[in-house]
Protein backbone atom coordinates (compact mmCIF):
# COMPACT_ATOMS: atom_id res chain seq x y z
CA UNK A 1 0.00 0.00 0.00
CA UNK A 2 1.10 3.17 -0.59
CA UNK A 3 2.70 5.70 2.14
CA UNK A 4 2.86 2.55 4.33
CA UNK A 5 6.80 3.31 4.72
CA UNK A 6 8.94 6.21 3.33
CA UNK A 7 12.52 5.47 2.41
CA UNK A 8 15.19 8.89 3.00
CA UNK A 9 18.69 9.34 2.72
CA UNK A 10 21.06 12.20 1.30
CA UNK A 11 23.39 12.16 -1.98
CA UNK A 12 25.95 14.20 -2.57
CA UNK A 13 25.72 16.35 -5.75
CA UNK A 14 27.47 18.67 -7.55
CA UNK A 15 29.52 22.06 -6.10
CA UNK A 16 28.51 25.44 -6.96
CA UNK A 17 30.65 28.20 -6.33
CA UNK A 18 33.01 25.57 -4.84
CA UNK A 19 30.82 24.36 -2.30
CA UNK A 20 29.33 21.20 -2.20
CA UNK A 21 25.46 20.38 -2.37
CA UNK A 22 23.07 17.94 -0.69
CA UNK A 23 20.49 16.01 -2.16
CA UNK A 24 17.91 14.76 0.10
CA UNK A 25 15.06 12.55 -1.12
CA UNK A 26 12.14 10.49 0.42
CA UNK A 27 10.74 7.65 -2.08
CA UNK A 28 7.41 5.36 -1.25
CA UNK A 29 8.61 2.20 -0.83
CA UNK A 30 5.74 0.92 -2.37
CA UNK A 31 5.68 2.57 -5.60
CA UNK A 32 9.32 3.78 -5.83
CA UNK A 33 7.75 7.09 -6.47
CA UNK A 34 10.09 10.32 -5.53
CA UNK A 35 7.69 11.93 -2.69
CA UNK A 36 10.23 14.46 -1.92
CA UNK A 37 13.54 15.63 -3.28
CA UNK A 38 15.28 18.97 -2.64
CA UNK A 39 19.32 19.97 -3.20
CA UNK A 40 20.75 22.13 -0.25
CA UNK A 41 24.18 23.62 0.47
CA UNK A 42 24.39 21.82 3.69
CA UNK A 43 23.33 18.51 5.56
CA UNK A 44 21.13 19.62 8.09
CA UNK A 45 17.83 19.35 9.39
CA UNK A 46 16.93 22.50 7.75
CA UNK A 47 17.66 21.14 4.32
CA UNK A 48 16.12 18.07 5.37
CA UNK A 49 12.99 20.09 6.06
CA UNK A 50 12.98 21.80 3.14
CA UNK A 51 12.49 18.76 1.69
CA UNK A 52 10.11 16.41 3.46
CA UNK A 53 7.76 19.65 4.39
CA UNK A 54 6.78 19.95 1.04
CA UNK A 55 6.42 15.92 0.29
CA UNK A 56 3.81 15.55 3.12
CA UNK A 57 1.74 18.57 1.79
CA UNK A 58 1.85 17.30 -1.65
CA UNK A 59 1.64 13.42 -0.99
CA UNK A 60 0.32 13.20 2.14
CA UNK A 61 1.23 11.79 5.90
CA UNK A 62 2.74 8.01 5.54
CA UNK A 63 2.60 5.28 8.35
CA UNK A 64 6.33 5.44 8.99
CA UNK A 65 9.76 6.65 7.45
CA UNK A 66 12.88 5.00 7.30
CA UNK A 67 15.67 6.75 7.73
CA UNK A 68 19.73 5.81 8.80
CA UNK A 69 21.76 7.25 11.54
CA UNK A 70 22.98 10.46 10.44
CA UNK A 71 22.96 13.44 12.22
CA UNK A 72 20.18 15.07 10.62
CA UNK A 73 17.86 11.99 11.37
CA UNK A 74 18.91 11.56 14.93
CA UNK A 75 17.79 14.94 15.54
CA UNK A 76 15.18 16.11 18.09
CA UNK A 77 13.82 18.31 15.67
CA UNK A 78 12.62 15.15 13.37
CA UNK A 79 11.53 12.99 16.32
CA UNK A 80 9.33 16.05 17.14
CA UNK A 81 7.73 16.85 14.06
CA UNK A 82 7.22 12.92 13.34
CA UNK A 83 5.23 12.50 16.64
CA UNK A 84 3.07 15.34 15.95
CA UNK A 85 2.35 14.02 12.69
CA UNK A 86 1.67 10.43 14.26
CA UNK A 87 4.41 8.87 11.80
CA UNK A 88 6.58 6.40 12.94
CA UNK A 89 10.66 7.45 12.83
CA UNK A 90 12.58 4.20 12.32
CA UNK A 91 16.15 4.12 12.33
CA UNK A 92 18.38 1.55 10.50
CA UNK A 93 20.75 -0.25 11.73
CA UNK A 94 24.37 0.66 11.76
CA UNK A 95 26.87 -0.40 8.95
CA UNK A 96 23.82 -2.93 7.85
CA UNK A 97 22.74 -0.90 4.46
CA UNK A 98 20.63 -3.51 3.06
CA UNK A 99 17.07 -1.41 4.48
CA UNK A 100 18.24 1.41 2.37
CA UNK A 101 18.92 -0.36 -1.07
CA UNK A 102 15.75 0.80 -2.29
CA UNK A 103 16.73 4.84 -2.10
CA UNK A 104 20.73 3.54 -2.91
CA UNK A 105 19.43 1.86 -6.20
CA UNK A 106 17.42 5.17 -6.86
CA UNK A 107 20.54 7.62 -6.19
CA UNK A 108 22.32 5.39 -8.65
CA UNK A 109 20.02 6.13 -11.21
CA UNK A 110 20.08 10.05 -10.57
CA UNK A 111 23.97 9.70 -11.25
CA UNK A 112 24.09 8.32 -14.12
CA UNK A 113 20.69 10.27 -15.78
CA UNK A 114 20.69 13.49 -13.80
CA UNK A 115 23.83 14.54 -12.56
CA UNK A 116 26.52 13.43 -15.59
CA UNK A 117 24.88 16.17 -17.11
CA UNK A 118 25.54 18.48 -14.64
CA UNK A 119 29.24 19.97 -13.74
CA UNK A 120 30.81 22.24 -10.83
CA UNK A 121 30.72 25.53 -11.46
CA UNK A 122 33.02 28.45 -9.76
CA UNK A 123 32.56 31.81 -8.41
CA UNK A 124 34.25 33.08 -11.17
CA UNK A 125 31.77 31.10 -13.78
CA UNK A 126 28.56 32.07 -12.12
CA UNK A 127 29.65 35.84 -11.80
CA UNK A 128 30.17 35.46 -15.75
CA UNK A 129 26.75 34.55 -15.78
CA UNK A 130 24.99 37.07 -13.32
CA UNK A 131 24.07 34.28 -11.29
CA UNK A 132 24.45 34.12 -7.34
CA UNK A 133 24.78 30.92 -5.76
CA UNK A 134 21.65 30.97 -4.24
CA UNK A 135 20.37 31.82 -7.61
CA UNK A 136 21.82 28.86 -9.08
CA UNK A 137 20.92 26.28 -6.11
CA UNK A 138 17.00 27.09 -7.27
CA UNK A 139 17.97 26.55 -10.96
CA UNK A 140 19.16 22.93 -9.49
CA UNK A 141 16.33 22.40 -8.11
CA UNK A 142 14.21 23.29 -10.90
CA UNK A 143 16.14 20.71 -13.48
CA UNK A 144 15.98 18.06 -11.08
CA UNK A 145 11.99 18.57 -10.38
CA UNK A 146 11.75 18.43 -14.32
CA UNK A 147 13.51 15.06 -14.73
CA UNK A 148 11.81 13.62 -11.68
CA UNK A 149 8.07 14.52 -12.74
CA UNK A 150 8.19 14.10 -16.34
CA UNK A 151 11.45 11.45 -17.07
CA UNK A 152 11.64 9.59 -14.08
CA UNK A 153 7.54 9.18 -12.84
CA UNK A 154 6.83 7.93 -16.32
CA UNK A 155 9.82 5.48 -17.06
CA UNK A 156 8.73 1.77 -16.31
CA UNK A 157 10.39 0.00 -13.17
CA UNK A 158 12.25 -3.05 -13.18
CA UNK A 159 10.87 -4.76 -10.36
CA UNK A 160 7.05 -2.89 -10.37
CA UNK A 161 6.99 -3.79 -13.84
CA UNK A 162 4.78 -0.47 -13.72
CA UNK A 163 5.69 3.52 -13.74
CA UNK A 164 5.90 4.81 -10.25
CA UNK A 165 3.00 7.26 -10.72
CA UNK A 166 0.66 4.69 -12.59
CA UNK A 167 1.98 2.32 -9.62
CA UNK A 168 0.69 5.04 -7.11
CA UNK A 169 -2.84 5.56 -8.41
CA UNK A 170 -3.66 2.17 -8.28
CA UNK A 171 -2.89 1.29 -4.75
CA UNK A 172 -4.72 3.86 -3.60
CA UNK A 173 -7.62 2.54 -5.73
CA UNK A 174 -7.03 -0.94 -4.71
CA UNK A 175 -6.95 0.45 -1.02
CA UNK A 176 -10.23 2.47 -1.88
CA UNK A 177 -9.20 5.47 -0.33
CA UNK A 178 -6.64 8.48 -0.92
CA UNK A 179 -3.56 9.32 1.27
CA UNK A 180 -4.35 11.01 4.57
CA UNK A 181 -3.47 14.57 4.38
CA UNK A 182 -2.54 16.67 7.17
CA UNK A 183 -3.79 20.46 7.69
CA UNK A 184 -1.75 23.62 7.12
CA UNK A 185 -1.92 24.57 10.59
CA UNK A 186 -0.45 21.05 11.73
CA UNK A 187 2.31 21.09 9.72
CA UNK A 188 3.19 24.64 10.59
CA UNK A 189 3.08 23.28 13.70
CA UNK A 190 5.25 20.24 13.53
CA UNK A 191 7.68 21.68 11.48
CA UNK A 192 8.48 24.46 14.20
CA UNK A 193 12.03 24.60 16.63
CA UNK A 194 10.76 24.01 19.82
CA UNK A 195 13.50 24.85 22.89
CA UNK A 196 13.32 26.01 26.51
CA UNK A 197 14.13 29.79 27.32
CA UNK A 198 14.23 31.46 30.34
CA UNK A 199 12.59 34.84 29.56
CA UNK A 200 15.21 37.83 30.94
CA UNK A 201 13.86 40.77 32.59
CA UNK A 202 13.63 43.12 29.62
CA UNK A 203 10.79 40.47 28.21
CA UNK A 204 13.41 39.09 25.31
CA UNK A 205 14.46 35.39 24.57
CA UNK A 206 17.39 33.80 22.45
CA UNK A 207 16.81 30.81 20.41
CA UNK A 208 19.06 29.39 17.34
CA UNK A 209 20.80 33.36 17.72
CA UNK A 210 17.86 35.04 17.36
CA UNK A 211 16.14 37.76 19.86
CA UNK A 212 13.03 37.85 20.23
CA UNK A 213 10.38 40.14 22.70
CA UNK A 214 7.64 38.19 24.72
CA UNK A 215 5.12 39.20 26.84
CA UNK A 216 6.43 42.15 30.07
CA UNK A 217 4.52 39.22 32.44
CA UNK A 218 6.98 36.41 31.19
CA UNK A 219 9.79 37.98 32.60
CA UNK A 220 12.09 35.28 34.84
CA UNK A 221 9.81 32.62 33.44
CA UNK A 222 10.40 29.37 31.95
CA UNK A 223 8.86 28.98 28.68
CA UNK A 224 9.13 27.30 25.56
CA UNK A 225 9.63 28.96 22.40
CA UNK A 226 8.72 28.15 18.72
CA UNK A 227 10.28 29.64 15.84
CA UNK A 228 10.13 28.22 12.25
CA UNK A 229 13.78 27.74 10.76
CA UNK A 230 13.58 29.53 7.69
CA UNK A 231 11.63 32.50 8.46
CA UNK A 232 13.89 34.32 11.12
CA UNK A 233 16.83 36.75 10.43
CA UNK A 234 19.49 38.05 12.67
CA UNK A 235 18.15 40.84 15.19
CA UNK A 236 19.39 42.79 17.83
CA UNK A 237 17.12 45.00 18.37
CA UNK A 238 14.36 43.32 20.21
CA UNK A 239 11.53 45.76 20.01
CA UNK A 240 11.55 45.64 16.14
CA UNK A 241 10.67 42.14 16.62
CA UNK A 242 7.37 40.85 15.63
CA UNK A 243 6.45 38.18 18.89
CA UNK A 244 6.27 34.47 16.36
CA UNK A 245 6.58 32.63 19.32
CA UNK A 246 4.01 30.99 21.82
CA UNK A 247 4.41 30.14 25.38
CA UNK A 248 3.52 27.23 27.87
CA UNK A 249 4.33 28.05 31.85
CA UNK A 250 6.47 26.34 34.26
CA UNK A 251 6.10 28.15 36.91
CA UNK A 252 2.79 29.47 39.09
CA UNK A 253 4.70 32.80 39.74
CA UNK A 254 7.73 34.49 38.58
CA UNK A 255 8.44 34.69 42.34
CA UNK A 256 8.56 31.57 43.20
CA UNK A 257 11.48 29.79 42.09
CA UNK A 258 11.92 26.28 41.11
CA UNK A 259 13.10 24.33 44.19
CA UNK A 260 16.17 22.38 43.58
CA UNK A 261 16.72 18.83 44.66
CA UNK A 262 18.25 18.14 48.33
CA UNK A 263 20.73 15.20 49.08
CA UNK A 264 19.27 11.91 48.94
CA UNK A 265 20.21 10.90 52.79
CA UNK A 266 19.92 14.08 54.34
CA UNK A 267 19.40 12.83 58.17
CA UNK A 268 22.75 10.47 57.63
CA UNK A 269 25.78 11.97 59.12
CA UNK A 270 28.76 12.50 56.78
CA UNK A 271 31.81 10.58 57.84
CA UNK A 272 34.83 12.42 58.95
CA UNK A 273 38.82 11.21 59.12
CA UNK A 274 40.53 11.31 62.25
CA UNK A 275 42.44 13.64 63.25
CA UNK A 276 40.45 16.26 61.00
CA UNK A 277 39.43 19.84 62.73
CA UNK A 278 35.68 18.79 63.38
CA UNK A 279 36.62 15.23 64.30
CA UNK A 280 35.00 14.97 68.27
CA UNK A 281 38.33 12.72 69.00
CA UNK A 282 39.96 13.14 72.18
CA UNK A 283 43.13 10.81 73.02
CA UNK A 284 42.78 7.77 75.99
CA UNK A 285 43.64 9.76 79.48
CA UNK A 286 46.49 7.73 80.93
CA UNK A 287 46.35 7.26 85.09
CA UNK A 288 49.95 6.85 85.72
CA UNK A 289 52.93 7.27 84.12
CA UNK A 290 56.45 5.24 84.08
CA UNK A 291 59.27 7.66 84.32
CA UNK A 292 61.68 8.42 81.47
CA UNK A 293 64.51 5.92 80.58
CA UNK A 294 67.93 7.31 79.98
CA UNK A 295 66.74 10.50 81.25
CA UNK A 296 64.65 10.86 77.75
CA UNK A 297 61.61 12.80 77.46
CA UNK A 298 58.44 11.25 77.11
CA UNK A 299 55.98 12.70 74.44
CA UNK A 300 52.07 12.90 74.59
CA UNK A 301 50.48 10.85 72.79
CA UNK A 302 49.67 12.03 69.49
CA UNK A 303 45.62 11.26 67.17
CA UNK A 304 46.11 8.44 65.12
CA UNK A 305 45.79 10.65 61.64
CA UNK A 306 49.10 12.12 62.57
CA UNK A 307 51.36 9.78 64.73
CA UNK A 308 53.09 8.98 61.31
CA UNK A 309 54.16 12.54 60.64
CA UNK A 310 55.05 13.09 64.13
CA UNK A 311 56.95 9.72 64.70
CA UNK A 312 59.40 10.60 61.34
CA UNK A 313 60.24 13.99 62.86
CA UNK A 314 60.97 12.52 66.46
CA UNK A 315 63.25 10.04 64.47
CA UNK A 316 65.06 12.75 62.55
CA UNK A 317 64.77 14.95 65.83
CA UNK A 318 66.87 12.26 67.66
CA UNK A 319 69.70 11.31 65.15
CA UNK A 320 70.81 15.11 65.63
CA UNK A 321 73.23 15.73 68.38
CA UNK A 322 72.15 17.54 71.99
CA UNK A 323 68.63 17.03 71.15
CA UNK A 324 66.27 16.67 73.97
CA UNK A 325 65.88 13.10 72.81
CA UNK A 326 69.16 12.03 73.18
CA UNK A 327 70.91 11.00 76.32
CA UNK A 328 72.97 12.15 79.27
CA UNK A 329 75.93 11.86 79.29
Amino acid sequence: MPNERWVADALHGPKIAGRKTYLFAFLDDHSRLAVGYRFGFAEDTVRLAAALQPALAARGVPASVYVDNGSAYVDSWLLRACGKLGIRLIHSTPHRPQGRGKIERWFRRVREQFLVEVADSSAEQLAEQGLSPAAALLELNALFTAWVESVYHHSVHSETAQTPLRCWDDGWQATGHGPAMASADALTEAFLWSQWRVVTKTATVSLHGNTYQVEPALAGRARSSWCSPRSTSKSSQCATRTPTTAARYRTASPATPIPKRGPKHPSRPRPRRPGSPTCNWSPTPTTSRSPPKNGSVSMPSTPPGRARHRTASHRRAASLPGSYRSTTP
